[in-house]
Formats: C-alpha cells, sequence, structure tokens
C-alpha cells in the first residue's frame, strides 16, 4: 500500500501519531529499540530526521536498523542537513515556506528531485512552516518566524502550500520548543485547510498532545519526549491522549 493511502487510512480512524527518531542523538542500535517501543505503543508512524551534522553512515545505519526493528512506515524527514537516506518507505517533499533562503524553498529540492523519480520513490509534499521559537531548525532554515500570535500569516503560510498542490501542511514549533504551536494558531488555520494538518515541536506530555488534537492537529509528531529515561510510559501516555 502506497504510505499516503495508509496515512489516508489511520485518519478516518482518528489522529495520526508520528515518532520522529534523530540520528544524531543516539547509536543506531538504540535508535532501533525506539523504533520498536514507538511501535509497541501505537504509534502509527516513524521519521527519521536528518539533523545538522548528522554523517552519511550514521543516518544511513540508523534507517536501516529502524527499519528492520519497525514494521509500520518510516519514512525520511530532511531537515538541516546534506545527509540524505533513500532506502525508506517514503520521503518527506518539504519545503520550508517561510525561509529567507530559496535553497530551502526549492533549490535543495531541485538538485534530488530527479533521484527520486528514478528511484521510484513516494513523495510526500509538504508545505513547512516554522513558528516561534523555532528552535536549531529556524536558525539553520534561515526562517522568518511566524509570530505565535500571528495567525493570519499562518493562515497566509498555509493556503499557500494548499494552492501550490502540496498534501500536507505542516505547523513546527521546533525540537526542543518549550511550548507547541498555540492552539489558536492551530484552530484558526485548520478552519481553512482542506488538507491534512501537522504538528510538531513542544509536545511532551499527554496534556499537550490533548490540546494540540482538540485544537484541529490531524497528524501530531513528537521527538524530545522519546529522549530521557521513561520515555515509554510518557509516549503511551500521549498516545492514550490523542487516540482516545
Amino acid at each position: 500500500m502506497k504510505i499516503k493511502n495508509y496515512i489516508n487510512q489511520k485518519l478516518k480512524q482518528g489522529a495520526v501519531h508520528v515518532t520522529l527518531i534523530d540520528p544524531s542523538r543516539q547509536a543506531p542500535e538504540a535508535a532501533g529499540r525506539l523504533a520498536e517501543t514507538a511501535q509497541e505503543v501505537g504509534s502509527d508512524l516513524i521519521f527519521v530526521g536528518g539533523s545538522t551534522g548528522v554523517a552519511q553512515h550514521t543516518l544511513t545505519e540508523t534507517a536501516h536498523v529502524v527499519k528492520q526493528r519497525a514494521s509500520i512506515p518510516v519514512l525520511f524527514f530532511p531537515t538541516g542537513t546534506d545527509s540524505i537516506s533513500f532506502n525508506l518507505d517514503a520521503f518527506l517533499f518539504l519545503s520550508l515556506l517561510n525561509s529567507r533562503n530559496s535553497k530551502f524553498i526549492s533549490g535543495t529540492q531541485s538538485k534530488i528531485s530527479s533521484i527520486l523519480k528514478r528511484l521510484d520513490l513516494e513523495t510526500l509534499s509538504v508545505g513547512y512552516i516554522l513558528v516561534e521559537p523555532g528552535m536549531k531548525l529556524g536558525e539553520i532554515g534561515e526562517a522568518d518566524l511566524v509570530a505565535r500570535d500571528n495567525f493570519w500569516q499562518a493562515i497566509g503560510y498555509a493556503l499557500t502550500a494548499e494552492f501550490m498542490g502540496m498534501s500536507y501542511v505542516f505547523l513546527e514549533a521546533g525540537n526542543g520548543a518549550a511550548q507547541p504551536v498555540p492552539a489558536g494558531m492551530i484552530r484558526a488555520v485548520k478552519r481553512e485547510l482542506t488538507v491534512p494538518l501537522i504538528v510538531g515541536g513542544g509536545i511532551r506530555t499527554a496534556i499537550d498532545a490533548r490540546r494540540v488534537r482538540q485544537a484541529g492537529a490531524d497528524i501530531v509528531v513528537t521527538g524530545t519526549v522519546i529522549e530521557a529515561a521513561g520515555y515509554r510510559e510518557r509516549l503511551r501516555s500521549i498516545l492514550s491522549a490523542l487516540k482516545d
């Protein structure tokens, strides 16, 4: 089954949860164990994120081990890195719409698009929008961050993504953000969209997850929560809040 069809089927059942695994945060074997745990507690998808500074061999090995340990779809999430992985189930074709640098809007994508076509790798087009604080991603992506109270700007970028034909809109507060994207912004953007809305960054607790979901997020991404001891139960509580 195509990954987009898989996601659509999951969305019919309710919120979709994604576990983000950063190859720079742990050894490949540890990443494999995280993927296995994520699947066991009910995560629907795994993103392997190529964070800044990750070596190509580390990314490749991490992707390989994660695929071995998890049977749920594993997608490549190319964020701020020159390392790249083509050996996963699908490729998130991200355009950072509020970047000041065309490299992150379409430049890098243009360099790999012909490779993706020849590999016949499924691509999911995503309009990526960084919201304050943006964290390291905002710095790397040279983003003009959307202010947390500027709902109209967020709506404008989101509709731009939809009108350009992108399949998903992704509101991102940044990995390690103290708080998620504001519920009011999620609600305002969701009201205007007809494509699924992804929200990530700063979602660490079941309360955060429930708030984001109730505001209108279709797909919720968590990452930092799995990087500390006791992550299984925290992840389980987040899944419970999203799926109940």
